[in-house]
């Protein structure tokens, strides 16, 4: 009778350690600004690092320094805020070159150090001979205008092809979206330890840009899902269900957010989202539209998502 017991003790013992590992968290993510447009302290970029490490990457950059320095203000960070922005931002992640994405990465270019900046070719062309040209800024990267000071080195990305992230333990891969078509954006794959976020840019529903850019990139992470190793999903919500549909300039309503991810539910499997962390972003401001966007997202979350509301320098492990 005691070696039973003691078998169902170590058996009991396995099988809470098993639910314990598989319950830590891989990413912590602070959000350093979250609103799209009208707020310059409150905008688009997301520092993201696994758990316990301060070595991070920067998913756009609209609002940098007044974000790392609310986050110093609520103990989220140590330090000051330049040698934040100089030694633990080791890279940053620019999904489209919309200045409510990359505002913050060029006004604090003078005082940042060495370091990557990632994204797609269409995005960084544009970063290189639109705002490090030398009629608007100093060109501080090693693409456009000469001379190049080459304080960032721009790395064109591939789509679908992992890159390693320098100065980090993580991964990147790059997906296309359709922002107001035919202009574009990116969806980012953050991969550490065989563990993923998923992070988009601004981008239209499928139905409003004609494209299928979601629908592709649906396909491509459900097997993360079904494998439990997708840890959450960053998608904007712009404007409230009442937004024309010519009015809609690229972005997201809860209905059509909903809409998307019971596609993503029909690749993945019934169920398959259930208490699924999806952080909603880029709300923009206006009226009570933040308060509309939220109720409208609460009733109608028929996937039942673990809706989570991104905050500025309020920090979130998955």
């Amino acid at each position: 009778m005691n070696r039973v017991c003691i078998f169902l003790t170590l058996v009991f013992l396995s099988f809470s350690n098993t639910i314990l590992k598989a319950q830590k968290p891989v990413f912590k993510v602070i959000p350093l600004g979250v609103k799209g447009g009208g707020d310059e302290s409150n905008l688009s970029a997301y520092l993201v690092a696994p758990d316990g490490d301060e070595g991070f990457i920067c998913l756009d950059a609209g609002t940098v320094r007044a974000g790392i320095q609310q986050s110093i203000n609520r103990k989220v960070l140590t330090g000051t805020a330049e040698k934040i922005l100089q030694e633990n931002i080791r890279a940053y992640c620019i999904s489209h070159p919309h200045l409510d994405h990359l505002a913050g990465l060029i006004i604090n270019s003078p005082d940042d150090t060495k370091k990557n900046i990632y994204g797609l070719p269409f995005c960084l062309n544009i970063v290189a001979d639109k705002y490090f040209s030398w009629k608007s800024w100093a060109n501080f990267s090693d693409l456009g205008e000469t001379p190049r000071l080459g304080k960032y080195h721009m790395v064109e990305m591939t789509l679908q092809k992992k890159y390693p992230v320098e100065n980090t333990s993580m991964t990147l891969e790059a997906f296309p979206l359709s922002h107001s078509s035919p202009y574009q954006s990116t969806a980012f794959l953050v991969g550490h330890n065989d563990a993923y976020l998923l992070y988009l840019g601004d981008t239209g529903a499928d139905t409003i840009e004609n494209s299928t850019n979601l629908f592709s990139l649906w396909q491509k992470i459900a097997p993360l899902i079904v494998a439990k190793k997708l840890k959450g999903i960053f998608i904007e919500v712009s404007f409230a269900d009442d937004q024309k549909k010519e009015q809609l300039f690229g972005h997201l309503t809860p209905q059509l957010l909903m809409l998307e991810m019971q596609k993503l539910e029909t690749i993945a499997g019934i169920n398959s989202l259930k208490n699924f962390p999806v952080m909603i972003t880029h709300m923009k401001p206006g009226g009570d539209r933040e308060q509309q966007i939220r109720k409208q997202l609460t009733s109608s979350n028929k996937p039942g998502l673990k809706l989570i509301f991104a905050e500025q320098a309020v920090p979130v492990l998955f």
